[in-house]
């Protein structure tokens, strides 16, 4: 589904191409902090009770997997 209007279609991708490789990335790096921010605030929002240590592990095991997430928790585990 697009909702945007063929004309500022092809003005954003102008100025995507235009903004060159550093610029493009830069955006990317953005917008892929702001999505994992808001993510972790949603998840965060439904574990109340959670502490940022489970809502960060659960986010991991959402996102890389059980294993990974288990192997996170019982290294952060050890450190302390």
């Amino acid at each position: 589904m697009n909702d945007t209007h063929p004309d500022a279609a092809r003005v954003q991708l102008d100025l995507l191409r235009r903004a060159g490789t550093t610029k493009r990335a830069a955006m990317a790096l953005s917008l892929s902090e702001t999505v994992i921010h808001l993510s972790r605030r949603a998840l965060a929002e439904r574990m109340p009770d959670a502490s940022e240590r489970e809502v960060l592990l659960r986010w991991a095991e959402l996102h890389y997997g059980a294993d990974l997430a288990a192997r996170v928790r019982a290294y952060i585990d050890e450190q302390q």
